[in-house]
């Protein structure tokens, strides 16, 4: 299987921790879809496999028009073979959402949402720089339920002056909805953002570590405790309801990203396309190479698999590593694991190395401290 990431590159207004690639000057938004429509076009003749998931991320894919998602979805499925239940995800704002657009929506075949609601509460959101309030957030979740079977909300921990109550009040909210899935992140400190800028300037103070893990553990043990599935460590899933995107990714199969800023993954290269939306029209209508590739040796991809392995449910299997690469990166794990799982951050079942519940929460850094280092280069 393969899936179709679709980069638009716009929203309304900069969030204070957002670094993604956008703008908020739509003035280009007609060149940025013909283009896309033209990319899609030029990657179907390299692709032979079947579609299963679509996915319009950004920026705010929800900022767009109809007919623009029309156009979109009619290239893509005139040009590659679309599997029999495709998975087709809008990240949406809430404040952009009615219940007439939300219908249209669903006749261009889109059929799952993902609100990017963050937080209900008032004060988070302004500090965020939010287009929506409290209410609007609440309205979009209400008459999005009304048309979508399958609805993400992501919610975020670790902003400053956050704390138990406000994150027990949120989960109340999404818990009362019964949203199908949920994507908890904890905010990060990202470079040239509103928010860094706050933080160096003394004007708002991010929770240390310990608070962080405090909520961490708070918000898994609370979505557990209503039936979801903690999937991958910052989403949460009822039975059957596990975002087939977000699953292809961490299971590394193929994707093909379209748009500014767009990565894909054929199984043995990455390549981003370029990060500037004049400079991607341009290379797309000139026909020049428009995107960076990046050829992964045999120890990339095991880190990668170190990587996500230990972010999943699924873990790391001993036999996938010997089998897919050999005895000597077999060797090199169990020589290194051994002291996570002496400090019960990894458990073992059945020759499975997965993260305990503490573990989860250091998942990154435990994986870098996992990967081999290659000093061929």
């Amino acid at each position: 299987m393969s899936g179709i990431y679709i980069h638009i590159p716009f929203c309304k207004q900069a969030c204070h921790y957002c670094n993604f690639h956008f703008s908020t000057n739509l003035k280009s938004k007609d060149l940025i879809i013909k283009s896309i429509t033209d990319e899609i076009i030029l990657k179907a003749k390299f692709n032979k496999e079947v579609i299963e998931t679509i996915y319009f991320g950004g920026g705010t894919p929800s900022i767009l028009d109809l007919n623009d998602f029309e156009k979109i979805l009619n290239s893509i499925f005139k040009n590659y073979k679309i599997g029999t239940d495709p998975e087709i995800t809008l990240e949406a704002n809430p404040d952009d959402l009615s219940k007439a657009k939300l219908k249209n929506l669903k006749k261009q075949s889109i059929n799952r949402l993902s609100i990017g609601v963050q937080s209900f509460v008032e004060k988070e959101l302004k500090l965020m720089n939010r287009a929506h309030d409290s209410n609007k957030a609440i309205k979009s979740i209400e008459i999005s339920k009304l048309i979508f079977d399958n609805i993400s909300v992501d919610l975020l921990y670790g902003l400053p002056d956050s704390s138990v109550d406000t994150l027990n009040y949120n989960i109340d909210i999404l818990t009362k909805f019964n949203v199908n899935h949920i994507s908890s992140y904890a905010i990060t400190l990202e470079p040239k953002t509103a928010l860094e800028k706050y933080v160096k300037n003394g004007l708002v103070e991010l929770p240390d570590d310990n608070i962080v893990f405090d909520q961490f553990i708070y918000v898994n043990k609370e979505l557990v405790a209503n039936n979801y599935i903690n999937y991958e460590l910052s989403s949460f899933a009822k039975p059957n309801f596990f975002s087939k995107n977000n699953t292809a990714y961490w299971k590394r199969k193929k994707y093909i990203g379209i748009g500014p800023s767009a990565h894909s993954y054929d199984g043995i290269n990455r390549s981003w396309n370029i990060s500037n939306n004049k400079k991607y029209v341009d290379q797309i209508n000139s026909g020049n190479l428009y995107y960076k590739t990046e050829k992964l040796s045999k120890i990339d991809h095991y880190n990668e698999y170190i990587m996500t392995g230990l972010r999943t449910m699924w873990g790391i299997s001993l036999g996938y590593i010997e089998n897919k690469f050999d005895k000597q990166f077999k060797n090199y794990f169990l020589k290194n694991v051994k002291k996570y799982v002496d400090q019960n951050l990894i458990k073992i079942n059945n020759d499975v190395y997965k993260t305990t519940e503490h573990g989860r929460f250091l998942a990154d850094g435990i994986a870098s401290e996992l990967f081999m280092i290659d000093l061929s280069n």
